[in-house]
């Protein structure tokens, strides 16, 4: 089947995604590799997340932080800022705490190994596994939602995930060459989005149709199998969005730990079945009609918005006041700025 390689590296040779952090099939043939730096940002920031939503934070980021170097010395403030919208918000505090490791430990230079990847924090076996195989062109198996929607139909496994991972790691390991592997993994990662999509596969011009099991047996559009995934529970909450009498917004950073953590946020009550009111200062707080929702991974959040304007010279017990001129929307993370586009409605300057 390793000949299969081989057909996938053609095809993927003259048809790879442009992608910021890429370097071309031909460039790489001659040598060329990615920056480890650009190559480890996207795989941190596609954790969870898709391509297109990537591709303008990879290319902003890099604009601000063009170095590891840059990014270590720079504000966390300002690297959570940059980073919101894009969610998983515990991605940007370890995107921080490993380019400081890289600079402190490593003199900078990214390690060029699977094993010397994996001491690096919040990097875990598949980062470690793409950067070393990508960036370093280390035979490494790179396995991803594509890879195993690949194997799967390939080889027609109907073990559903994630009960059938090891088995699927294993068949895209035997298929790793030792030569061009991480144009490779990229080539089984483009075919899976382009190609051997979850949807209506376009199996007529994939370029393992030939061999490909599912395709034989009529069962690729139901590959790969999964095993159902229990009812999302939703939680309460209630955010409270305040404006001071000369324009400035209540506003707090939350705690390192947690959901949406170093994030800029809305003072409020704990997220749970019966959030019990908080309110940061002493005002004549108005419920809104409407609430803001939004979907995390494990949950639905439902957020009751009061709103108060403020005189000037009242102290919250959590928060601070943030002028109206140092202080923009974009900042927040999606949950809060959904919060921000009802409060602001009745907040907003006369």
């Amino acid at each position: 089947m390793r000949d299969l390689s081989r057909d996938l590296l053609d095809w993927y040779d003259a048809n790879a995604r442009e992608m910021p952090w890429r370097v071309s099939p031909s460039a790489r043939k001659a040598g060329v590799l990615p920056d480890p730096y650009a190559v480890w940002m996207s795989e941190v920031m596609l954790q969870q997340t898709t391509v297109a939503a990537v591709r303008d934070y990879h290319r902003k980021f890099l604009a601000i932080w063009p170095t590891v170097q840059d990014l270590a010395a720079a504000d966390d403030a300002d690297v959570m800022a940059a980073w919101a919208g894009l969610g998983y918000y515990a991605r940007a505090r370890n995107l921080l705490k490993c380019a400081r490791a890289v600079v402190a430990d490593h003199g900078g230079v990214f390690p060029d190994n699977h094993d010397a990847l994996l001491t690096l924090p919040g990097v875990g076996p598949y980062t470690a596994a793409a950067v070393s195989s990508i960036a370093f062109d280390q035979p490494e198996t790179v396995v991803d939602g594509n890879v195993e929607r690949v194997m799967a139909r390939l080889y027609d496994v109907h073990n559903p995930l994630p009960a059938s991972k090891g088995e699927l790691t294993a068949l895209a390991k035997n298929l790793t060459p030792a030569q061009r592997p991480g144009d490779y993994a990229q080539a089984v990662m483009d075919l899976g989005a382009t190609i051997c999509t979850p949807r209506n596969p376009a199996c007529g011009i994939c370029p393992l149709r030939s061999p490909c099991k599912a395709r034989l047996a009529g069962t690729a559009a139901e590959l790969p199998k999964k095993t159902p995934k229990k009812k999302t529970p939703t939680r309460f909450g209630i955010a409270y969005v305040a404006r001071r009498a000369d324009g400035a917004w209540l506003l707090e950073t939350r705690p390192d730990s947690g959901l949406l953590g170093g994030m800029l946020g809305w003072p409020g009550s704990d997220w749970g079945d019966d959030p019990q009111p908080a309110p940061p200062l002493a005002a004549e707080w108005e419920e809104l009609e409407a609430e803001a929702r939004h979907t995390f991974t494990h949950f639905h959040l439902r957020l009751k918005i009061m709103t108060a304007r403020i005189g000037t010279g009242q102290n919250p017990s959590s928060g601070v006041f943030v002028p109206q001129n140092a202080f923009s929307p974009t900042a927040l993370p999606t949950a809060m700025r959904k919060v921000y586009d009802l409060a602001s409605m009745t907040l907003r300057d006369d």
